[in-house]
């Protein structure tokens, strides 16, 4: 398999075919309105949609500092699905029925998003083919068979698990002794869905302004190098990229995550493999992977590569280093072996936000106007869509036009974190967490127990994720 071709950066390969969008005209100063959204990824514009929807006549302007789709809603995997960071923490926090209801929310919005791209004539290359994550070593079979059983804890009664056999005739990953099949889950394609969404924001009547980075957000102002936008409600919308805001350095981490892509494979080569249903795929390793069959037919993989870059800088324009590119690559062969001469065509790069603690929130400050979401820990496609309507909510609420809702009372909602540590402690800290997270999956990889290894039982009580 060559490298040597392969489209490194360029944002993403969801790009690749139909360009960036034309850009949108900036702020071109001074200006007001009666909720002004910072970010136009899948948080915003959802936040976007749903609001003037529910009340059109709301004046809604939302700041993208590039362009609508530029950070992690334009690059993920494709997964819209139903996890959610942080629920078996807020089962400890709010009990097992406050966090059952936060994944039924979850468990319906994937619904939610097919149904409002169908609504819009949004095509998004949507496949319902659910979640399908395989184990390939006893220690991955073992955390399966407990999360299997987590799921179906916490209502997921459709969720099926599978043997060897069976989980081959579904997909033939190389060395898989098992897998866990859910159907709240489908595949996307990320760019196609952010670019119709935006579309159907403009075209609703909220203002769109593109190229207008936002330096600070206080209370009532969203400050631009162009100007400042006045508003009631000022929503921080702005994921893995919040910490370039001054003053939320260390509010969520920007965890890095890389993709590369096949070339469209041949109908031999995809008889070898299977994956007629085309499910997401993943893994129960520590340092995951996720993947995609994507509309024509190729294969895009991803997992962490360089996990973060220090003093929380981000990616310029998602250019990955070329040993994520050949680690991403040789994850691709040891799962289907027969990919070995396959060529790959993109590679990228992006941010997601990771708060101290691991959970995705929303909040509404009633004192401030402040309001934000995020911290989704990579499972954002769905999240941000639950996330926007709960802000929907909460400012209709505090703005008197309605009462509590039941997604106002979701546990995650006004859910506090701490900040994480100052550099130097915050890159020694996450390299050596992912460190000892691939070499736990090297041991397991070797090893006939069926027991995590002992090194990513400790990175995981270090990082705060049990």
């Amino acid at each position: 398999m060559s490298t040597v071709s392969t489209v490194n950066g360029g944002i993403s390969f969801w790009y690749a075919s139909g360009g960036t969008p034309p850009p949108r005209e900036p702020l071109p100063g001074d200006s007001t309105a009666d909720v002004c959204i910072v970010g136009g990824g899948y948080t915003g514009l959802w936040t976007a949609y749903y609001l003037k929807k529910a009340v059109p006549f709301l004046n809604i302007t939302v700041l993208e500092a590039k362009f609508c789709g530029y950070g992690a809603s334009g690059r993920n995997g494709g997964w819209l699905y139903n996890g959610i960071a942080g629920r078996d923490r807020y089962a400890r926090l709010h009990g097992h029925d406050a966090a059952v209801r936060l994944q039924q929310a979850m468990n319906a919005t994937v619904g939610e998003v097919i149904r409002v791209a169908g609504e819009e004539d949004i095509d998004a290359d949507i496949h319902h083919g659910g979640v399908l994550e395989v184990a390939r070593t006893p220690a991955q079979l073992a955390r399966l068979k407990n999360l299997h059983s987590v799921e179906i804890a916490f209502g997921e009664t459709d969720r099926v698990l599978r043997g060897a056999r069976e989980t081959a005739e579904h997909i033939r990953v190389s060395g898989a002794v098992g897998s866990s099949w859910t159907p709240h889950g489908a595949r996307l394609h990320p760019a196609k869905l952010v670019k119709g969404l935006a579309d159907a924001v403009e075209a609703l009547g909220v203002t769109l302004h593109e190229s207008t980075p936002v330096t600070e957000i206080k209370p009532k102002h969203a400050v631009t190098p162009y100007g400042t936008v006045r508003a009631p409600y000022v929503l921080r919308c702005t994921e893995g990229f919040t910490a370039g805001l001054k003053g939320h350095r260390r509010t969520w981490l920007p965890m890095n995550s890389s993709m590369i892509v096949t070339e469209p494979l041949s109908e031999a080569l995809w008889d070898t493999i299977g994956w007629d249903g085309r499910e997401t795929l993943g893994d129960t390793a520590h340092a995951y992977m996720y993947a995609q069959r994507t509309a024509d037919n190729r294969i895009a993989i991803g997992g962490r590569g360089v996990p973060y870059r220090y003093g929380s800088a981000t990616d310029n324009d998602g250019r990955t280093q070329p040993a994520t590119v050949e680690a991403l690559r040789d994850l691709l062969v040891h799962f289907f072996p027969t990919t070995a001469r396959t060529r790959i065509d993109h590679a990228w790069s992006g941010v997601l936000g990771v708060p101290r603690d691991w959970c995705a929130t929303v909040t509404l400050d009633r004192s401030t106007g402040l309001g934000w979401a995020g911290g989704y820990v990579g499972s954002g496609v769905a999240t941000a869509n639950l996330a926007a309507r709960t802000l929907r909510d909460l400012i209709q609420q505090d703005s008197g036009q309605a009462g509590p809702t039941e997604l106002t009372t979701l546990p995650w909602v006004d859910h506090k974190v701490r900040r994480w540590e100052p550099e130097p402690f915050r890159w020694l800290g996450v390299h050596t967490l992912y460190a000892a997270y691939r070499t736990a999956d090297r041991r397991e990889a070797t090893s006939s127990r069926p027991t995590t290894d002992p090194l990513a039982k400790a990175a995981d009580r270090i990082a705060g994720r049990h």
